[in-house]
């Protein structure tokens, strides 16, 4: 009998819990052991894998490769999907290799190249991918000169953090004074530039701001199945224009997401993202981890975890470019089982039961 494939998620978002279950119910039918660590007790990905732990906190970057290491040993893990401390393991390739652990990351000079938006924008641009306007800001008067510029040139200014992910910390600048019209309906993204600057004044603390035009939609997420050889695999495009999403092969964003997948040894599964600017595609931001939305391609007709893990053991799944690319469609949220509270006398690593683990859910055709 043929042994199930270990695969190991850490620290993760918990749009992942369909990245478990494409592993699952992969073509070939292979069992997969999934094991999950989180720091969250209540995130669905612990109640979606076999088996669950917490991740240990307090733990420098170093030391928690030291514990990945200690975990895949011990699990006997094939497959290792890092997220959390993703560089700082990817350093230790070598000795993941020899305990028999592929490690689905690029090297550790890609991620962190492309933990720093401005280091990753001079980069790439040096190389031909069209990029937006952009100023590094750190203080007040650099501030104000970047969005002088930018509305000079007929842009609405934008910042966020130079390292940062998922949108944390994006904010829109508006010149419009601080009213109750800020205060009506959900919270917004828009900030006075008036209470910004104040904010630095104050001196509370520092800032690394990459602040730009605010870019226009359609958004574009390619998602890149990259092999340690270098060779791109796949690079399938999702668009994304307010509730309404579809698939994309057009070049003017393909192109680019090969050429820096190549280039910068983005190898496995990665995440490029473009917006329009001035009515072309130019670089918004780059993942080196998998998308929450990968699990979207299955529209297409891909299962993109799946033939990352095939590569990892060896097996290469070959040109993944889909038949079809489907009908738009939208996302909607749906309900996952979360791992029981546990009670004295229970072992915190028992498996959930199979009843726990709802089908797929969370893409909706629109009707």
């Amino acid at each position: 009998m043929v042994s199930p494939v270990r695969i190991w998620l850490n620290r993760t978002y918990a749009e992942n819990v369909f990245f478990i279950d494409q592993l699952r119910h992969n073509p070939d039918g292979r069992q997969v052991a999934v094991h999950a660590t989180h720091g969250d007790p209540d995130s669905p990905v612990l109640a979606a894998a076999d088996t669950a732990s917490p991740e240990p906190e307090g733990l420098t970057p170093a030391a928690y490769a030291e514990f990945a290491l200690d975990q895949c040993t011990r699990r006997g893990i094939d497959v290792f999907v890092p997220v959390l401390h993703q560089a700082a393991i990817a350093a230790h390739r070598e000795e993941f290799a020899a305990i028999g652990t592929t490690l689905l990351a690029p090297p550790a000079e890609a991620c962190a190249l492309f933990q720093d938006k401005a280091t990753a924008y001079e980069t790439v641009s040096a190389v031909g991918v069209p990029v937006p306007p952009w100023w590094r800001v750190r203080t007040e008067d650099e501030l104000v000169e970047a969005v002088d510029a930018i509305e000079a040139a007929g842009g609405t200014a934008c910042f966020k953090p130079a390292a940062g992910a998922g949108g944390v910390g994006f904010r829109i600048i508006t010149r419009a004074p601080f009213s109750l019209l800020h205060l009506g309906g959900f919270p917004s993204p828009y900030v006075p530039l008036g209470l910004v600057i104040e904010a630095l004044r104050s001196g509370e603390g520092s800032v690394d701001w990459l602040v730009m035009p605010r870019l226009d939609e359609p958004e574009v997420s390619v998602d890149c199945l990259t092999g340690p050889d270098g060779a791109v695999r796949m690079a399938v495009g999702r668009t994304k224009n307010g509730r309404r999403r579809g698939f994309t092969l057009r070049p003017s964003v393909t192109d680019p997401a090969r050429l820096m997948a190549r280039t910068f040894g983005l190898h496995w599964l990665t995440n490029i993202q473009f917006r329009m600017y001035e009515g072309q595609p130019v670089l918004m931001d780059v993942n080196t981890r998998p998308a929450g939305g990968l699990h979207q391609l299955s529209q297409c007709g891909i299962n993109a975890p799946w033939a990352a893990v095939r590569l990892a053991l060896g097996d290469d799944p070959g040109d993944l470019t889909p038949d079809f690319l489907g009908a738009d469609y939208s996302v909607i949220a749906g309900p996952r089982a979360l791992r029981p509270v546990v009670v004295p006398g229970q072992r915190s690593e028992d498996p959930p039961s199979t009843a726990a683990r709802p089908a797929s859910a969370g893409v909706a055709a629109v009707l």
